[in-house]
């Protein structure tokens, strides 16, 4: 048995839920010294540019904060073309194009349902033969979410899950793993129609956070929670941070059909930051 296919086995097997809790445990720690070193021996083997960091290493108490810092003013330029659409965080594509009727590519040869994403059937076929772009964040990466256009909040959706790994070694070889794990999925009423943001969870990704709900995941929750906001007029203009990861994972973006007009320039495992283009409004 090589090297890959023992940490594909690994990741069946191991205790998933309590490796993340522990490393939450030490990253949510107020270490001092301690703290400041390990984000700087961190951003020096990722390579982070911490000259765009809004605090300094020893600024920040947590080793989470640092992780889902914020960025000096003007760090990631919002596309200002009236009619563009931007991606939602710094990473790597890892998929896009257009749903094959209600399937979406997770990686080559393996597709998982729009409505076993989004938990919802009524919500999958929204989407039915639109568009999706997954954005894969690396260690390395900014790791706030920000929303690709202006839109109206309409709903948010707490799913339980696994947590496998997302880096693309696990996406190529692990079954409907976006649709497996666990997940907060935001639905936005925008001018390109429907638009759901999905914030996909993973091994010690040790909480999601939405700016109005605050930390969403982990929860304790063993089924699907629905909160309604249609009654509420939480509005966002294009490029607004909505959310953070507190380590690496996925964001998924699904527009109805035919609304929006995909880049062409757009390409697998191409690097792409947050508030660049990825297309234009139909």
């Amino acid at each position: 048995m090589n090297l890959e296919k023992i940490k594909i086995l690994l990741q069946y097997m191991l205790p998933k839920h309590l490796l993340t809790r522990l490393v939450g445990f030490f990253a949510a720690a107020r270490l001092g010294k301690a703290t400041t070193f390990a984000i700087e021996k961190f951003a020096q083997v990722y390579k982070i540019n911490l000259d765009e960091a809004a605090q300094k290493p020893q600024d920040f108490a947590t080793f989470n904060d640092f992780f889902s810092r914020a960025l000096k003013k003007g760090a990631r330029p919002i596309d200002k073309q009236e009619n563009s659409v931007v991606f939602p965080v710094d990473g790597h594509i890892s998929a896009y194009g257009k749903l094959k009727e209600n399937l979406q590519m997770q990686a080559k040869g393996h597709y998982f349902t729009v409505e076993a994403l989004l938990a919802s059937e009524e919500n999958g076929k929204i989407f039915k033969n639109g568009e999706f772009i997954t954005t894969y964040l690396s260690p390395q990466d900014y790791h706030r979410v920000h929303i690709p256009t202006g839109g109206r909040l309409l709903e948010m959706t707490y799913v339980p899950g696994e947590l496998f790994s997302v880096n693309p070694l696990y996406t190529n070889n692990i079954p409907e793993l976006f649709s497996r794990n666990e997940r907060v999925i935001c639905l936005f009423e925008t001018e390109l129609g429907k638009m759901a943001v999905v914030m996909v969870g993973a091994a010690i990704v040790r909480s999601i956070a939405t700016v109005w709900a605050g930390v969403v995941a982990p929860n304790k929750a063993s089924e699907v929670e629905v909160f309604d906001y249609t009654k509420q007029d939480i509005r966002f203009a294009k490029g607004d941070e909505i959310g953070r990861f507190m380590m690496g994972s996925t964001v998924i973006c699904l527009f109805e059909k035919g609304k929006l007009a995909l880049d062409k320039s757009l390409e697998i495992d191409q690097a792409v930051r947050m508030g660049q283009k990825l297309g234009t409004k139909n």
